[in-house]
């Protein structure tokens, strides 16, 4: 799915609001680059574009909840993170507990 992505669409707005929650730009954008990340779609929030849902932990083990959505910018894909924030523990449990394949 990332593989003919070009960057992120990052600006003050979306940048403010995962900041605000704990969760740094740098640990976002490395999440998108490892092996630790599950995506779904979030068809409850994809009326007027496709979004994602995504769950990954950063190098200290914290798992990470994002919301996101592809964007094109001339030829080019980009991330779009509209919500990043850290998940609390009875959240990694119950994902973990309805998909078998999650590491918690």
């Amino acid at each position: 799915m990332f593989d003919d992505i070009s960057g992120f669409d990052w600006d003050d707005g979306n940048s403010a609001k995962c900041q605000n929650h704990g969760v740094s730009i740098e640990e976002i954008e490395a999440l998108f680059s490892s092996d630790s990340i599950s995506v779904l779609d979030d068809d409850l929030h994809s009326a007027h574009e496709q979004r994602f849902l995504a769950i990954g932990c950063n190098p200290g083990g914290r798992h990470i909840f994002l919301g996101f959505t592809l964007r094109k910018r001339k030829s080019q894909t980009v991330i779009r993170v509209i919500t990043a924030r850290y998940m609390h523990k009875k959240e990694i449990d119950n994902y973990a507990q309805k998909n078998s394949h999650f590491e918690n």
